[in-house]
């Protein structure tokens, strides 16, 4: 039987770090120099962009860096409005470097460009996970303590005005919960402050074409979103 996501974090020792906001971070997995996990934790929350890239590209925090072609940490305006958050990296975006690249990352293009967006201008694009799991697994919760803090550095440079979550995953892992995205669309949420909006994933919509109308529907929900906040 597989347990609840946060009875294994429990389990493991590990506290959903991406719910810690101004109090020390509980242990997480240590990196390759020793210190323990809030200390890692704490000097992730100083870093720079340019730290940041590093840290990620040489990060051997989890198993996963055992797998991976690359840490991939994401692409776009570093001072964008709209912050886009998926799963993890999958084989091309491994390859590649890149987040959403390949047949979903064109599907996302479209999906922004539908409501007067464009990759790169106002936009930034972003994973939970920064490193591929193997055969495009589920990220395990150890994997998600040990990326965490490093989407939450970027939350904080970015400074989105709105966060769009791609996923099942990348919306239970957000907002901390087990809700199925049917009852997670639709509807605007918050993380840390921030409005975020729950749609799916562009690979799972090339698989299920007729939800692209309620992908849709979430997209013009997230637009209405952004013009109250302007």
């Amino acid at each position: 039987m597989k347990l609840p996501r946060e009875q294994r974090l429990k389990e493991l020792g590990i506290a959903p770090v991406w719910r810690l906001r101004g109090r020390s971070a509980p242990a997480t997995p240590a990196c390759a120099d020793g210190a323990d996990g809030a200390d890692r934790h704490g000097r992730i929350l100083q870093m720079d962009w340019t730290q940041l890239r590093e840290a990620v590209a040489n990060c051997t925090a989890c198993e996963l860096y055992k797998t991976r072609t690359q840490g991939v940490l994401g692409v776009g305006d570093p001072h964008a409005d709209w912050l886009i958050v998926g799963e993890a990296p999958g084989a091309d975006e491994d390859a590649q470097g890149e987040p959403f690249v390949g047949q979903a990352g064109r599907l996302l293009d479209a999906m922004l460009a539908a409501i007067g967006l464009k990759r790169g201008e106002n936009v930034y694009i972003a994973n939970v996970l920064k490193s591929r799991p193997p055969g495009n697994r589920n990220p395990a919760p150890e994997e998600i303590a040990a990326c965490m803090p490093y989407l939450e550095r970027q939350i904080q440079l970015i400074r989105p005005k709105i966060i769009i979550a791609l996923g099942r995953f990348a919306g239970q892992t957000l907002l901390h919960t087990e809700e199925a995205i049917a009852r997670l669309r639709g509807r605007v949420h918050r993380f840390q402050g921030i409005p975020l909006v729950v749609t799916y994933h562009p690979a799972y919509l090339l698989r299920n074409l007729p939800d692209k109308e309620k992908a849709w529907e979430d997209l013009c929900l997230a637009r209405e979103t952004m013009k109250k906040i302007d």
